[in-house]
């Protein structure tokens, strides 16, 4: 329930961009209904897309640790549908770029909720995996997307098959938004703003289920902790715990996740652009995005247990390098010329089968080095900083390269995007927190705490 209620909004995320990135050349064509350039859509779209995501992370954030997981999730999953479905009605370029931006601020909300509550409610011993598995099926939805997109816009009127795509989206949004109705708040953020019966009420209807299933009595906790219950945590205490209790952390967080946001929001969003511009193929661009979104979807799935067994360290460190290093011989290949829409779309898939796992590695690291209070505004200041730094500035420099037609200029937006990734997966190396199979309160003590 927690997985199928939560982790399918990253399906949605992935949906809505891989559809703006493939409907770039279709809304641009005339009788669109749409007067709108493709690098408009892939560049400016996308930019005010990131910048909504990075406002409602913050904001939503803060109000996730303030009134609970369940409610904000609940919200920000609405905000999102009437995102969407505004876009499909779009009939000015200011209008669609207004409806991006309240699209992207309803996803942003949801990362800091989503990953707040998936962290809380998950068991130490499968928490690595389960998290990196549900932020990687946000590929899920890229691959629909992109597949969608295919019979849409060859199938149907050119001013009819956008708009249609956007509705699917929200037609799948419905649907979770009834499912989410039956997850649970988190337990812990329940207990510390003070409603102890209500926790005691969840946790005990849980065990009861599986001590039912299992046909015995479960072990009773061998440790317990006493926290000054309080409704809630001023943003200063929040600001000084990140910054001046977890230095280190900090600066872990922020490179993991400017490394991922520039490789992934800089070049994919204008993937359909370098296969238009450099290989002639304007259309049926949603197969070889398909390709690349099933690799990014199959390296968590493989990789994700791994993070729990072999552990963090080695794990996010080597995705991170890897994917990196094999990033620069693509640039080199692309170069030089020796690649064709089909051996470009192959080393992609490569290069993202492992840098998938290591950005979905992002997510789980802010959301469990910091203590339980902080988790929702952690994650959503390291997603907006890092975001802000590569998923705003990304696409609007990687598009004026793309535009410009030679090889040479997008070659270099992917070596940035490898030397960010690279460079990460360095301070992961140095500044890396074992937290593999180790419960949250383990990691970093509640500020609550009391001796």
């Amino acid at each position: 329930m927690i997985v199928v209620g939560l982790g399918t909004v990253w399906i949605l995320d992935g949906l809505e961009v891989t559809i703006v990135g493939n409907l770039a050349p279709q809304l641009s064509k005339a009788g669109s209904g749409v007067d709108i350039r493709s690098g408009q859509v892939s560049g400016l779209g996308a930019a005010l897309y990131v910048a909504g995501s990075c406002t409602g992370a913050l904001f939503f954030g803060w109000l996730t640790d303030r009134f609970g997981r369940r409610k904000l999730f609940m919200i920000t999953l609405a905000i999102y549908l009437l995102g969407t479905a505004l876009t499909a009605l779009s009939w000015t370029a200011w209008w669609f770029f207004m409806c991006r931006f309240l699209t992207g601020f309803g996803i942003g909300g949801e990362y800091a909720a989503i990953n707040s509550a998936i962290d809380e409610l998950i068991p130490s011993k499968h928490r690595g995996r389960i998290d990196i598995v549900i932020n990687g099926s946000y590929w899920l939805g890229a691959a629909a997307g992109a597949l969608l997109t295919v019979p849409l816009l060859s199938g149907l009127p050119v001013d009819v098959g956008w708009r249609l795509a956007f509705g699917l989206g929200v037609v799948l949004g419905l649907i979770i938004l009834v499912v989410r109705r039956s997850v649970p708040e988190s337990p812990r953020w329940l207990i510390i703003h003070g409603h102890t019966d209500e926790a005691e009420r969840l946790v005990g209807g849980v065990e009861r289920e599986v001590e039912e299933e299992a046909g015995g009595r479960l072990d009773e906790p061998g440790k317990a902790i006493t926290i000054h219950q309080r409704q809630s945590i001023g943003f200063g205490t929040i600001a000084r715990t990140v910054w001046e209790r977890y230095p280190k952390r900090a600066v872990l967080g922020f490179a993991l996740f400017v490394g991922q946001a520039f490789l992934y929001n800089a070049i994919t969003f204008g993937y359909a652009d370098i296969l238009t511009k450099f290989f002639d193929i304007d259309t049926n661009t949603g197969y070889f995005y398909a390709v690349i979104a099933v690799g990014n979807f199959v390296g968590p799935l493989v990789l994700a247990r791994f993070f729990d067994t072999v552990g963090r360290k080695p794990m996010i460190s080597g995705t991170y390098i890897l994917s990196g290093v094999l990033l620069l011989v693509t640039a080199w290949l692309f170069n030089e010329g020796h690649l064709t829409a089909i051996t470009l779309t192959a080393c992609w898939s490569v290069v993202l089968f492992f840098a998938s796992a290591g950005a979905s590695s992002a997510y789980l690291t802010v959301s469990e080095v910091f203590p339980m209070e902080t988790r929702a505004m952690a994650i959503a200041l390291f997603y907006a900083i890092g975001t802000a730094a590569g998923g705003i500035s990304g696409p609007l420099i990687f598009s004026d390269l793309v535009s410009s037609g030679k090889p040479s200029d997008t070659a270099v937006a992917f070596c940035v995007g490898a030397g960010l990734m690279i460079a990460a997966g360095l301070v992961k190396v140095f500044l890396g927190v074992r937290a593999e199979q180790k419960g949250l309160e383990d990691i970093a003590r509640p500020l609550t705490e009391q001796d």
